[in-house]
């Protein structure tokens, strides 16, 4: 039962929980500074640790056959990050082709919306025409002083960035590879090191379940993002855009970030469709098609394939990449969905998490939308 005063009201809090709340408020926000301030130190961190919960999956199938920690993650290791530099590769001339194009591709999309650009112009006269009237004759416009930016030594700032980069490549890099080698049961010791209720074998089981359903998602994930950029390429193609394939690689890349990568995409393609067609049919269907794709793959094979226990709330996941770009520029976009995942799967397998769940969970948590779903997998799985 609730305490209660003489008067029927609830008690007020006891000094102690005011003073606890106020000390997590506290820890909290030194934490949150840290990472703010130390960014440089926690980025390829905590990229190394996405990675290698992700990659851990190969790491323990291929140690179960007796092949060696070390050998497995060095080569997974190696591997993965061969893929990267390979597309990376594949689209570096073409995307410098097009930033290079940039200016010009502003002035003729500027040209093909001329209604729009003259009324603009317009404007602009009559701005200028109602200054120089309220201006006494033979007055000059204040003219404001030259700005000279310090001259800046190139190959030393060259030098700079690239140490930087380099440390911090070189950081994830080796951090990776001992997570991977370690596991879960070095992960386990340390965690249980630090936090005294904590036991190891509980931590270790926790780190388990969360490395088995961040893993489940991000190659679930993969497979649709691969599919979507190779349906996105050859639709490209099929409308006659230039260089279709890095508009699928864009599409393919940038569908990891949730609701913004889509839209950065579709930007992307319009204006590029813009630039290449002189009526306005072909830009339309550009356009259409590629909303239609993403609408299909958002709302149809998301949902079927990654299931509903690892959707958290749409709002929660637009917060995430809000704060996290701005802590965290790209770096905190990218850690900022599978650590609302992990979390999550932390409050499901946790006895006090329920509330937490209820929080992070989606809206629309109706039977009715599970019945469906579980009928649409029937009748593929009929077919």
């Amino acid at each position: 039962m609730t305490a209660s005063g003489q008067d029927g009201r609830p008690a007020e809090p006891a000094p102690n929980a005011r003073s606890t709340t106020a000390g997590k408020v506290m820890l909290i926000g030194a934490i949150g500074t840290l990472l703010y301030v130390a960014h440089a130190a926690f980025i390829p961190v905590f990229l190394a640790l996405l990675i290698a919960l992700v990659l851990s999956g190969p790491v323990e199938w291929l140690h179960a056959r007796r092949v060696p920690r070390k050998v497995s993650a060095l080569a997974i290791l190696v591997l993965v990050l061969s893929g990267f530099g390979a597309l990376a590769t594949l689209v570096w001339q073409p995307a410098q082709d097009w930033f290079a194009k940039a200016p010009q591709t502003m002035v003729l999309i500027r040209q093909k919306v001329n209604p729009v650009a003259r009324a603009i112009n317009r404007l602009d006269d009559l701005r200028r025409s109602a200054g120089s009237i309220g201006a006494p004759a033979g007055s000059k416009a204040a003219v404001a002083p030259a700005v000279v930016a310090p001259s800046t030594n190139a190959p030393a700032f060259i030098l700079d960035v690239g140490a930087s980069a380099m440390a911090s490549v070189l950081t994830f890099v080796m951090v990776t590879v001992f997570l991977l080698v370690g596991g879960a049961p070095m992960m386990a010791r340390m965690a249980a090191a630090v936090v005294e209720d904590w036991k190891a074998s509980a931590v270790q089981d926790m780190l388990e379940k969360v490395r088995v359903e961040v893993s489940h998602y991000y190659l679930v994930t993969s497979l649709i993002n691969l599919g979507l950029g190779l349906v996105t390429g050859l639709a490209m193609w099929a409308w006659g855009m230039p260089t279709p394939y890095l508009w699928g690689a864009l599409a393919a890349v940038l569908n990891y970030i949730p609701y913004v990568g889509a839209g950065t995409t579709l930007l992307a393609i319009s204006l590029v469709a813009v630039m290449s067609f002189d009526t306005l049919k072909p830009v339309v269907g550009v356009a259409g098609t590629f909303a239609a794709l993403v609408t299909i793959e958002g709302q149809v094979v998301q949902p079927l394939l990654v299931g509903r226990r690892l959707v958290v709330n749409p709002l929660l996941v637009f917060l995430g990449l809000w704060f996290g770009g701005l802590f965290w520029g790209i770096a905190g976009i990218i850690l900022a969905t599978p650590a609302l995942v992990a979390l999550k799967v932390i409050s499901e397998n946790t006895s006090s998490g329920k509330p937490l769940m209820e929080f992070l969970g989606p809206n629309d948590q109706s039977p009715d939308r599970e019945l469906k779903l579980k009928r649409i997998v029937r009748r593929l799985e009929r077919r």
